[in-house]
């Protein structure tokens, strides 16, 4: 059984918890099932709205599907949570996606 099966597994047997909704957008990403991606990347911040990761890869996710706005503001919200909680390496990864998402929106 692969990881995201057994994620998708997981959730359905009603577990369900930001790190689950995270791992899961994760596989999702990697499998290039972008659209999916983001919800459950949304689905891990209705959960914890402070989860520095999610918001980085939901801005990926974002990207990927060419939704460069919702990306930069992923990456925006994103920031200030790093920030908040002291993460500055996470904070710095994602003020460089910002500046390529906005540098793609004619921002840059």
């Amino acid at each position: 059984m692969s990881a995201l099966e057994n994620f998708e597994k997981m959730l359905a047997a009603g577990k369900d918890n930001a790190l689950l909704r995270y791992s899961l957008g994760n596989e999702y990403l990697k499998a290039g099932r972008h659209m999916e991606a983001c919800t459950q990347f949304e689905a891990a911040l209705g959960f914890d709205p402070k989860y520095s990761a999610a918001w980085k890869l939901l801005g990926r996710a974002r990207m990927e599907l060419g939704h460069l706005a919702e990306a930069a503001e992923a990456y925006r919200q994103g920031i200030a949570v790093a920030e908040a909680k002291g993460d500055v390496q996470a904070a710095k990864e994602m003020t460089v996606f910002l500046n390529r998402a906005l540098k793609q929106l004619g921002e840059g």
